[in-house]
């Protein structure tokens, strides 16, 4: 048995102290290919950016419990991970991709009035816009906003009316 096979082990007969070494391989593999993938992949909280995280989570978890073999899955992660660049590159400079991709902002009120169609397409209830006024504003008093948007991470975004307006 060579010392790769004796500190990492292999399939899933692993003891504690191999399993550890797997952890701690992973755990560089991930930051490595967070590098590799940029910031926006896990700052920006879009479905886009959601898909990585989980996908790169649950392959590389596969190599510290030894359910896949280690080295195939490790490639398999930095193809996700640079798949996901390679679109999120390109949806840099095709608005349409970017479009399909990470999707559009709905504007859910306007000038006093709730569009219950864009509602109902994005599954908001008023009751969420209310909740966000209460955390952005301090109130559920609307008066004063213009817009309400559901943005493309699926925050809730209120524009004040500027002072004067109405």
């Amino acid at each position: 048995m060579n010392l790769i096979d004796t500190l990492f082990g292999s399939g899933r007969d692993l003891d504690a102290l191999q399993m550890g070494l797997r952890a701690a391989a992973a755990f560089v593999a991930a930051l490595v290919f967070m590098r590799i993938a940029g910031r926006r992949s896990f700052g920006q909280r879009s479905a886009f950016d959601y898909v990585i995280t989980i996908l790169l989570g649950a392959t590389l978890s596969r190599v510290i419990v030894g359910a896949s073999p280690a080295l195939p899955t490790i490639a398999a992660s930095l193809v996700l991970v640079l798949l996901h660049r390679v679109l999120a590159w390109a949806c840099v400079h095709s608005r349409w991709l970017e479009k399909l991709i990470g999707g559009s902002p709905r504007v859910l009120y306007r000038d006093g009035r709730f569009d219950h169609e864009q509602m109902s397409a994005a599954l908001i209830a008023e009751t969420d816009v209310f909740e966000s006024a209460r955390r952005q504003l301090g109130s559920v008093d609307l008066s004063r906003v213009e817009m309400v948007f559901l943005e493309r991470n699926g925050e809730i975004s209120l524009i004040r009316r500027e002072a004067g307006s109405h």
